[in-house]
């Protein structure tokens, strides 16, 4: 796989992720001080520099900022492996699943707010759903080099499943109680459905309750990132108060 942009490469290297080749732009060979050139270096990893054009090509137009890199394709994690992150730290679980999120631009910036609030892994399905590529890395600004992100079948009995481990269940959605006034504290699992339908009829039947933002203004939706930051930074708010 093929990511792209000094922060997405940058992290992947600080994370100790296999990067096979580093491709940048030609006239910052000279930039002895740049942060990802010396790390590049200091790894071992073989680095080309290329003209503009041969880099537009390589990154099929992405916006790359003078660096593409060659990386191992990313490695899904099981429910199992993100449950237990949780147990290790000895804190109460928090997860979030997508019901549906096909634009990599969201999807990545999920996963940025995700790791940015410390969530303990992001749980997708593997139908009608988008896939880890470069441009969901490139969006995620370095967080996929962090989070654990599980591709499962069912989601329907994914939440079953986490109801039985002791998981309280919300579909973040018009219609529900107010976001504010629900308790978001103990094992926690936030659903954001999709980016046009919201979550489907079948998944929000097995949740434990709707939670919806509260809004003033004269439109009535947000883009599925940004509700999916003011939900899960509204949980992280009330977990931290003892």
């Amino acid at each position: 796989m093929k990511i792209y942009g000094k922060n997405s490469i940058l992290e992947m290297l600080n994370a100790n992720k296999a990067v096979y080749k580093l491709y940048v732009y030609q006239p910052l060979e000279k930039d002895f001080n740049n942060p990802v050139l010396k790390l590049a270096q200091k790894k071992g990893v073989k680095i080309e520099f290329l003209s503009k054009i041969e880099l537009d090509k390589i990154s099929e137009g992405g916006h790359h900022q003078g660096f593409v890199a060659e990386v191992e394709d990313f490695v899904y994690s099981s429910l199992e492996d993100i449950l237990e992150i949780a147990q290790k730290k000895g804190e109460q679980p928090f997860v979030v699943l997508l019901d549906g999120i096909e634009d990599p631009h969201n999807l990545g910036s999920i996963l940025r707010v995700c790791e940015c609030a410390g969530v303990n892994g992001v749980i997708i399905p593997k139908n009608r759903a988008c896939p880890i590529n470069q441009t969901v890395a490139k969006t995620s600004a370095g967080a996929l080099s962090h989070i654990k992100v599980a591709k499962i079948t069912n989601l329907s009995q994914t939440i079953e499943k986490l109801k039985k481990e002791g998981f309280w269940v919300y579909a973040v959605e018009l219609g529900g109680t107010d976001l504010y006034e629900q308790n978001l504290k103990g094992p926690l699992a936030l659903v954001v459905g999709s980016e046009g339908y919201g979550t489907s009829p079948i998944v929000k039947k097995h949740c434990d309750g709707i939670i919806t933002i509260p809004m003033g203004g004269k439109v009535n939706s947000l883009n599925a990132s940004v509700a999916c930051g003011i939900a899960v930074f509204e949980a992280v708010r009330q977990r931290r108060i003892k």
